[in-house]
């Protein structure tokens, strides 16, 4: 259910934000190209780490998200890691606006929402893993990583059907980049109109 009503409510955020981004357009192109090239650069290299980092959690947790209590590889360093990696994606994809207000509208938004899909999913894998979470809980960050608690197996199965699914998920970050690209040629070339600069 929870799952469900994060996915839901992700996806009308992301409608909202496309929906901004599609009527408005970067005001620091004219004014101060270099300010634009820097927040796009900035945003690239947070939707790689973030594209590069979900498929690592994804690799971890296809196949058993409700089953077994995953605490190897990027589950080792923070609970939440793919929650991590989708936050610096959502932010990178903020910059790659070539915009301030963007990536300020989603740290907004994950900080109020996240935290209480985060604790809701912590009663749940309590419930369903008992001490051993309690103890994964009490050992690990719950979502900034700390490396140095990194620990991987030399071997690890997983299920290909299922991981399969999840590269779509890992990956829109770099597609959603591509479409502001398009929109905002399709504003250059007067093909869609704009209605407001934002910065």
């Amino acid at each position: 259910m929870i799952e469900k009503l994060r996915i839901i409510v992700t996806q009308i955020f992301v409608v909202i934000l496309a929906l901004l981004i599609f009527v408005s357009e970067n005001a620091w192109e004219m004014k101060a190209p270099f300010v634009s090239t820097i927040l796009f650069l900035i945003g690239i290299i947070l939707v790689g780490i973030a594209s590069l980092g979900r498929l690592w959690c994804s690799l971890y947790i296809a196949g058993y998200k409700t089953e077994a209590l995953v605490t190897e590889g990027p589950y080792s360093i923070c609970r939440n890691p793919l929650y991590f990696f989708s936050f610096l994606g959502a932010i990178g994809v903020g910059f790659a606006s070539e915009t301030l207000l963007i990536p300020a509208i989603i740290l907004v938004a994950f900080s109020i929402y996240y935290p209480v899909v985060i604790k809701s999913e912590e009663a749940e894998l309590r419930a369903l893993h008992g001490e051993k979470f309690n103890t994964y809980f009490e050992n690990v960050p719950r979502f900034f990583p700390n490396i140095s608690k990194l620990k991987e197996p030399e071997k690890y199965i997983v299920n290909p059907v299922i991981f399969k699914r999840h590269l779509f998920d890992a990956l829109w970050f770099i597609w959603f980049v591509g479409i502001m690209e398009i929109i905002e040629e399709l504003h250059e070339l007067n093909v869609i109109p704009f209605m407001f600069k934002i910065y």
